[in-house]
């Protein structure tokens, strides 16, 4: 358990291994170490590593994760795809990072290749 002295809270993108190709993708509120070491989403334990293109670990699973801040341009994805965007999460990311008001109704978008075409 992070203790809250140390612990802050962070709009990110999250990608599993498996939602990498075809699988979706989630933009979302994360409690982050200060130290940036372990990241807790939806009851996860995400733990960092130095795992290429993956970055963290489900310290239950295994499962590997790309946890990074979320994109302006909207290109999160690996490898392009639906990228869904948590209910409480809708307002900050439609408005202070995608600068896109006229987008706050939509609960997900079509995302471009972070990695180019």
């Amino acid at each position: 358990m992070l203790s809250s002295a140390a612990v802050n809270r962070r709009l990110m993108y999250l990608e599993g291994q498996s939602q990498a190709v075809g699988g979706r993708g989630r933009i979302g509120w994360v409690e982050r170490s200060t130290a940036c070491q372990v990241y807790r989403y939806d009851g996860r334990v995400l733990r960092k590593s130095a795992a290429g293109r993956y970055n963290c670990f489900d310290a239950g699973s295994g499962e590997r994760y790309l946890v990074a801040e979320p994109k302006a341009n909207g290109s999160d994805k690996l490898f392009g795809g639906v990228v869904d965007i948590d209910e409480d999460a809708r307002e900050e990311y439609w408005l202070r990072i995608r600068n896109r008001p006229d987008c706050l109704a939509f609960p997900s978008f079509q995302a471009e290749s972070r990695r180019g075409k």
